[in-house]
């Protein structure tokens, strides 16, 4: 592996710990990365961001997790349940997780927004900002007001700050979909395919800017109790 240039600091990555996955992962996403992660409904988004603040938290990062999916009792124990138990790092505050709730109108949405921004600029704190899912809120204001806070959210990486953020597939058109990908530096998109009267989770790792090896993969998987993302061989998925 080439060495960096006489104070040129290395880049970290942020990996799921799981080999296989970060393998097609490309090796990692680089830290200070604006990360998308789209897909429809029960495709794995959750679970994969999940992995990536477990494999985060394990290399020594801290986490900041915004959800409107859970409580923090319920991620807790979601995680724990797949093999991930964060609980040590909960407790010595290198995991500070943030319940919200979804919106209901623009106003609320826009309020979250401005608050979420403000809450990560002034915390010093953390390394990784997880935000589990942006759906509600951008589902219910206009899409500059979206791209607005996407921008914002760019300037935060700047500082080397990384942010995973999950939304639905249905959340915008397809031409809204190709702004907010050409503003993020990692895009993994999830879906469900019928292989063999089967439903298996498909990710594609889309782009992932930095990433030390090829990315452009796309990865067969299922959610195992207590083992989180189990890759599916090629041949058993098209069984």
């Amino acid at each position: 592996m080439a060495q960096p240039a006489q104070g040129e600091e290395t880049r970290r990555v942020i990996t799921t710990g799981n080999m296989e996955v970060d393998k097609n992962l490309g090796g990692g996403i680089p830290e200070g990365s604006l990360s998308l992660i789209e897909g429809q409904s029960d495709a794995g988004k959750s679970v994969v961001l999940q992995q990536l603040v477990w494999g985060a938290l394990v290399e020594g990062f801290r986490v900041v997790y915004y959800t409107t999916e859970d409580t923090t009792r319920s991620l807790l124990r979601q995680m724990e349940s797949m093999g991930m138990n964060v609980m040590d790092h909960f407790l010595l505050g290198k995991l500070n997780i943030y319940p919200m709730p979804s919106a209901l109108n623009a106003k609320q949405s826009l309020t979250v927004f401005s608050k979420l921004i403000d809450h990560m600029s002034r915390q010093s704190n953390y390394d990784i900002a997880a935000m589990d899912s942006l759906t509600s809120f951008v589902s219910n204001v206009p899409e500059h007001d979206t791209l607005s806070f996407l921008t914002a959210c760019k300037q935060i990486c700047d500082q080397n700050k990384t942010l995973l953020v999950t939304m639905h597939a249905s959340a915008f058109d397809e031409s809204m979909f190709i702004r907010i990908r050409s503003l993020c530096d990692a895009h993994l998109r999830l879906r469900i395919e019928e292989v063999a009267d089967q439903l298996v989770k498909v990710l594609e790792v889309a782009k992932v800017h930095g990433a030390e090896k090829t990315t452009g993969n796309v990865v067969t998987f299922d959610v195992e109790p207590g083992l989180g993302m189990k890759i599916l061989p090629i041949s058993k998925a098209k069984a």
